[in-house]
C-alpha cells in the first residue's frame, strides 16, 4: 500500500500541500524562537518537528501576536489571553513534543482584578473609584490640603496588612466634596489586594430600603448579616439619613454591636462625632433621646480614630 505522501504526490494539489509544507518547515526552521528552543532541546530532529509542524506554527503565531499585543480585548489568539507552551520530553529514546494554553499576564492581571472586585460590595455608591484602584502617588498629589489625612490613611493601610484585621476603623469627618469617600474607596480597594472583604454602603438610601426590606425579612436577614461578618464595612455618609428608631436600635445597633472587638467600621461624614451624637439622639417619631443617642454613639466613637479631611469641594470643579 503507497503511503500518504506518495498518494498526495501523484495529484496537482497533494503537490503543492506538500510544497507549502516544505516552505513552511523552512520557514520554522530558521525562525530565531524554533532556533532557541531546538538549541535548548538538542535531542529534538528534524523528523519530529516535520510531524509537530502544526504545533510549532501556533507556537510561533502566537508569540508573535503577544509581541504585538493589541489588548486583552482584541485578542487575536485561538483562547483569547492565552498562548501555545511547548516542551519536549526524552521516552525511552523516543522524542515526544506537548503543547499547553499559558496564561498572557494581561489575563492574569483582569483576574486578580476581578478576584478583588469580587471582595467587595458596593451599595448605593459610585464604583468608579472602587474600580481604578488610584495609586498612592495620585492619592497623595491630587489634593495637597488633604495630605495629613491621606498619611492616616495609608499608615492605616500598612497597618492591615502587616498586623492583619484591626478592632478599630477610621472616622473621616469634614465638609462636602473633600474626597471622603473616594479615600474610602481607595482604603477598600486596596485592603482588597490583602484579600480582605468588604461593603461600602450610602447611608441616606440605605436607610430608605431598609424600611422596605421590613416587610421582606429573608433580604433584611441576608443584608444585616453581611454586614455583620463582613472584615471592612463602611457607612458613608453618616448623618444624612433620615433615622427612624427602629433604624437606630435594632439595625445599626445590632450591627455595630456584633462588630465591636471583631471587626473595624469605617465611617464617613459631614458631622463631627457630638453633632452626630445629636443626630442620633433625635427621630421623628421619638423626638429626642438623648440616652438612645448615647448608647449607640459608644460603639462609634470608642472604636474609630478621627481623621479630619480637609482640601477642596472637588464637586465645584
Amino acid at each position: 500500500m503507497e503511503s500518504l505522501g506518495e498518494l498526495l504526490k501523484r495529484t496537482p494539489m497533494g503537490n503543492e500541500a506538500l510544497r507549502r509544507s516544505a516552505e513552511l518547515m523552512d520557514e520554522l526552521l530558521a525562525d530565531p524562537l524554533v532556533e532557541r528552543f531546538r538549541a535548548k532541546n538538542p535531542e529534538l530532529d528534524t523528523n519530529t518537528i516535520r510531524l509537530n509542524l502544526n504545533r510549532f506554527y501556533q507556537y510561533v503565531k502566537e508569540y508573535r501576536n503577544c509581541e504585538r499585543c493589541p489588548g486583552l480585548d482584541l485578542c487575536p489568539n485561538d483562547f483569547e489571553g492565552h498562548y501555545t507552551m511547548l516542551s519536549c520530553d526524552n521516552v525511552n529514546g523516543e522524542v515526544r513534543l506537548y503543547d499547553r494554553k499559558v496564561s498572557c499576564k494581561k489575563f492574569i492581571a483582569r483576574q486578580n482584578e476581578e478576584q478583588i472586585r469580587s471582595r467587595v460590595r458596593s451599595f448605593y455608591i459610585d464604583e468608579t473609584a472602587l474600580r481604578n484602584g488610584y495609586s498612592a502617588d495620585e492619592i497623595l498629589t491630587n489634593d495637597l490640603g488633604r495630605m495629613e489625612a491621606v498619611g492616616h490613611l495609608l499608615e492605616y493601610i500598612d497597618r492591615t496588612k502587616e498586623q492583619g484585621l484591626q478592632t478599630s476603623g477610621l472616622y473621616l469627618e469634614g465638609h462636602f466634596g473633600t474626597g471622603k469617600t473616594f479615600l474610602m474607596c481607595y482604603l477598600l480597594h486596596e485592603l482588597a489586594k490583602a484579600g480582605y472583604s468588604g461593603v461600602i454602603v450610602y447611608m441616606p438610601d440605605f436607610v430608605e430600603d431598609l424600611k422596605a426590606m421590613m416587610h421582606e425579612p429573608g433580604k433584611l436577614k441576608e443584608t444585616v448579616d453581611m454586614m455583620k461578618e463582613t472584615d471592612l464595612l463602611i457607612f458613608d455618609d453618616i448623618g444624612a439619613e433620615n433615622l427612624s428608631p427602629w433604624v437606630r436600635d435594632h439595625v445599626m445597633g445590632g450591627i455595630l454591636n456584633y462588630r465591636m472587638q471583631r471587626k473595624p467600621t469605617f465611617y464617613t461624614s459631614n458631622l463631627d462625632l457630638e453633632a452626630l451624637e445629636q443626630h442620633f439622639s433625635f427621630t421623628s417619631k421619638e423626638g429626642d433621646d438623648r440616652h438612645k443617642g448615647e448608647r449607640i454613639m459608644e460603639r462609634i466613637r470608642s472604636y474609630v480614630d478621627v481623621v479630619r479631611v480637609t482640601g477642596t469641594n472637588k464637586r465645584k470643579r
